[in-house]
């Protein structure tokens, strides 16, 4: 068979890719890396890194760079036939990740070379790849008992199992609800895109009328907008109720995720016994930049407590604008986006519709684009005959200011059916050389914003631009890496907990005049921002600042207790857990049916488990990392060159706090932070 994911090509054959191709392609793949290996070792001594290390590493990316575009089809352009083929796989990959780990010959291979006159010779990259090794290998068992490796084994297998079905269950039931609004009278308050986004939804389908569904564009705009309170509750139990058994497809469909979110705690937690640790947050920070679940829980309640009384007090005039304007006392969860726009718009005469159609993409893309050159001397163009998966799919290439090819990347901006919600970058071929050739870092950089129409040009909120900016500072992340080896180029090897840094980082730009002056143009008359309606953004930048905070706080802390107080003799207690976290930080009421964990894809099927954390803790790097922009200039050259070269070029060669330390000077401080967010010390 010709299978596309065999062949050496610079780039992904997307169009080629079928499912049947699949599982040959990763069994011929592991059946090499696995021979590969134990003819690497069959010398018994001399290992070096040509030896040993270099071939490994070769091997490793032929494997990623075949299962990388299945799993970003997988996500993009889901359907059963590849669905079927992708899960078929992961119980193939996770042994032989497994059996990687703890192979007892290959851990001796790598300690020698570690002890060897050689290792003091290597520079910073090759020994950090090193003595992450060796960590990893007891990460992954290599000192437990044969017994015990089996078991960590079907541990790994079945998490990779059950983390796939919790993200196709709630794929599924998100696509499987949408409601045909007949008479537009009942869809009053929401502005025309929204309209006519529904509508072209409907014709689509092969309906007249206007279709809303639990897309997060459609979704949100009918809780942002709808004055139907009844249609905004219905909207809302259906979507906070995902793959849950509250669900309005359950019992009808089996999507309940339930009983799986369980069974990932109860796999998290025994494999964290199993290799020493006291529970599932303990072996999460092993990998992290935090050393123990203490210092998280500190850092967490520390921020809650700072944020908490500001949080009560945009609630409490939330709910005292809600009565004395519209005489509605009774805050429900789905009131509160409606009347938060509406209570926006009078303090700060601020319409999101307003600032949407000054933020048309063509606008955003080049004006993003305009400021990574400023920034950082780079030039971004975009190549339009490539191997696609969607017509929405675009590619562009970064070159430096000395016209070297630093990476490319492919951009899917649009929200459709088959395709897992959310924003992500995600790896599709990292910077390695070997014998004098370079591999070039290729991204992946998705999201779901609202399409566009026929008549109209995608437009972007201002919470949308930000998006963008964040994603594409973890994509700057891993193609501007400098690193030659794949271990530590780009986002590999960087700390979890710092690998939010640089996307974080971005998201400043869109609060600053003369940045929004590159990003910004009316839709149909390319006037720029008004001064006005920027200071009016300004002005709201930290509008319900403290709800928001704790809103992320109650996430992180619920993350970590579920995972760092896991009883097998109690169960999970998601629910009990999450409730006991509201009472603490949470102002804002939660509907008795609301099921938010059954869709929090994050920490049960991404790789926040135990480290959703990170964000807060990514934010306090990236305020201050930003805070040094803001006394030299936030298009300082000098200081765009020293965060290129201390953070974005050094990838995970280097601890994340010595390479913050080398750009500010200093450890970081959570001032910035607190500043940035309106909060008072």
């Amino acid at each position: 068979m010709n299978n596309p994911l065999l062949i050496n090509a610079p780039l992904p054959l997307f169009s080629q890719i079928k499912p049947e191709h699949i599982e040959p392609a990763i069994d011929q793949l592991l059946a090499k890396a696995r021979s590969l290996v134990e003819e690497t070792l069959q010398t018994r001594k001399n290992y070096s890194w040509e030896k040993l290390i270099e071939p490994l590493e070769v091997v490793e990316n032929e494997l990623h760079k075949a299962w990388s575009p299945v799993s970003h089809l997988n996500s993009v352009l889901n359907s059963d036939e590849l669905r079927a083929a992708y899960n078929a796989c992961l119980p193939k990959l996770s042994d032989y990740g497994t059996e990687m780990g703890q192979n007892k010959a290959l851990f001796s291979a790598y300690r020698l070379i570690a002890k060897s006159t050689e290792f003091a010779g290597f520079d910073t990259a090759q020994q950090k790849i090193i003595r992450n090794a060796l960590r990893d290998f007891r990460l992954s068992g290599i000192d437990l008992t044969e017994a015990q490796k089996q078991r960590y084994k079907e541990i790994a297998q079945e998490l990779s199992r059950f983390t796939s079905r919790y993200s196709e269950n709630v794929l599924d039931a998100t696509n499987a609800w949408s409601k045909l609004i007949t008479h537009k009278q009942d869809l009053v308050g929401l502005p025309e895109s929204a309209l006519e986004q529904a509508k072209q939804t409907a014709q689509n389908r092969g309906e007249d009328g206007w279709m809303l569904t639990l897309q997060f564009p459609s979704y949100l705009a009918v809780m942002t907008y709808s004055d139907d309170w009844l249609l905004r509750e219905e909207l809302y139990q259906a979507f906070s109720t995902r793959a849950s058994d509250q669900g309005p497809q359950y019992p009808d469909q089996d999507w309940d995720n339930t009983p799986i979110m369980e069974r990932i705690l109860a796999l998290r937690h025994e494999k964290a016994q199993l290799l020493g640790f006291g529970s599932y947050a303990e072996l999460s920070l092993a990998t992290k930049m935090a050393n123990k679940p203490e210092e998280v829980m500190v850092f967490l309640e520390d921020l809650a407590n700072k944020s908490w009384r500001q949080a009560r007090n945009d609630f409490i005039e939330l709910k005292e604008f809600a009565l004395q304007h519209y005489h509605f006392g009774d805050l429900q969860p789905w009131d509160i986006s409606y009347y938060s726009e509406k209570m926006r718009r009078h303090q700060y005469q601020l319409s999101q519709e307003e600032v949407k159609s000054y933020f048309p993409i063509t606008r955003v893309l080049t004006g993003l684009f305009a400021i990574v050159e400023k920034l950082y001397g780079l030039q971004i163009s975009e190549i339009h005959d490539f191997n696609s998966w969607h017509p929405d799919a675009r590619f562009f290439a970064i070159h430096d200011k000395n016209g070297q090819l630093r990476g490319q990347f492919y951009l899917d901006l649009y929200a459709r059916e088959h395709k897992r919600g959310g924003a992500w970058m995600d790896d599709c071929a990292g910077r390695q050389k070997i014998n004098g050739v370079l591999q070039t870092p290729v991204a992946y950089l998705v999201c779901n914003f609202t399409p566009p129409t026929a008549d109209t040009p995608a437009l972007l909120t201002h919470d949308d631009v930000t998006t963008l900016f964040h994603e594409f500072g973890h994509g700057l992340h891993h193609l501007l890496t400098q690193v030659d080896y794949l271990g530590v180029s780009g986002i590999n090897g960087v700390e979890w907990d710092a690998v939010e840094l640089p996307s974080q980082f971005m998201e400043n730009w869109c609060w600053d005049k003369e940045a929004l002056a590159l990003i910004s143009g009316h839709y149909q008359t390319n006037k720029p921002l008004p001064d006005a309606l920027f200071e009016k953004m300004i002005a709201a930048k930290n509008f319900q600042a403290g709800m928001t905070m704790v809103r992320q706080l109650e996430f992180s802390l619920f993350d970590f207790r579920i995972h760092r107080d896991y009883d097998p003799e109690k169960g999970g207690r998601i629910y009990d857990t999450l409730e006991k976290v509201r009472s603490q930080v949470a102002v804002m009421p939660a509907a008795p049916f609301n099921r938010f964990a059954h869709s929090f894809s994050h920490i049960f099927a991404g790789g926040y488990g135990a480290g959703y954390y990170s964000y807060k803790w990514a934010e306090v790097l990236s305020c201050d990392a930003f805070s040094l922009f803001e006394e030299n200039g936030i298009f300082d050259d000098d200081t765009g060159q020293s965060f290129l070269t201390n953070i974005l070029e050094k990838g995970g060669s280097e601890d994340a706090m010595s390479l913050f330390v080398k750009f500010r000077g200093r450890k970081p401080s959570i001032d910035a932070l607190l500043r940035h967010n309106g909060i008072a010390e």
